[in-house]
């Protein structure tokens, strides 16, 4: 049985994996990941090794072991089906679901979270376009083609797909701005030398500083 810290934990690394494609996360990453002091993440990774769930070396961080991952993934998938389940029957807005699936991920069975998978109709990914887990382990949907809108050249038509920080505010920021899932537009302006690319959805001219454009992941549309 797994407490709420080493599942949360669990989580965080399979998730920076999954982002940085790189097995190994460090001290500093998980510390960030997690908004915690560096001491605390190695007193934590010390202990999810002695569990089995990760391998740890000193100055090189954690790797998850199979049975941590399994775990890893079991909440991954939780946490998203939940933020699709409450804004598809609650209509919660994308800002709002993240946590609330935070607290209830840890509470529900794997039975009830079977059949919100079912009820949804196994959907690939959740209100922020992250793709979501099956039973077995695996993701439902490739995102490999997807790339951040700070690396889109002028006069690339693109649909947005997947919104990388998912902090409220930043989301808040987004649909005020008119940027929603699987909307298409164009990216009239790209300077890297000002760190400025300028977007037009829905005839709205937007403009985003390269951190932000960065968080957005798009992917090239042909338009006839």
């Amino acid at each position: 049985m797994t407490t709420l810290t080493v599942e949360n934990y669990l989580k965080a690394v399979l998730q920076t994996t999954l982002r940085t494609g790189v097995d190994w996360v460090t001290t500093g990453q998980l510390a960030t990941s997690m908004s915690v002091s560096p001491g605390t993440v190695t007193s934590m990774m010390k202990s999810l090794a002695e569990g089995g769930h990760a391998e740890y070396r000193p100055y090189e961080g954690v790797r998850l072991t199979q049975e941590g991952r399994t775990v890893a993934m079991r909440m991954l998938r939780r946490h998203r089906l939940i933020e699709l389940f409450l804004a598809k029957t609650l209509d919660l807005s994308w800002d709002q679901v993240h946590e609330e699936a935070e607290h209830m991920e840890h509470a529900v069975s794997d039975r009830l979270i079977d059949r919100i998978d079912d009820y949804l109709q196994q959907p690939c990914t959740d209100p922020h376009g992250d793709p979501i887990p099956s039973a077995d382990g695996q993701m439902r949907v490739n995102d490999s083609n997807a790339v951040p809108l700070s690396k889109i050249a002028a006069g690339t038509s693109v649909r947005i797909v997947r919104v990388v920080d998912q902090g409220a505010e930043f989301l808040r920021f987004l649909s005020d701005s008119g940027f929603t899932l699987q909307k298409q537009g164009i990216v009239r302006h790209n300077s890297a030398e000002a760190g400025i690319v300028t977007t037009e959805f829905d005839g709205q001219s937007i403009s985003l500083g390269h951190p932000a454009a960065a968080q957005i992941l798009v992917e090239p549309v042909t338009t006839e």
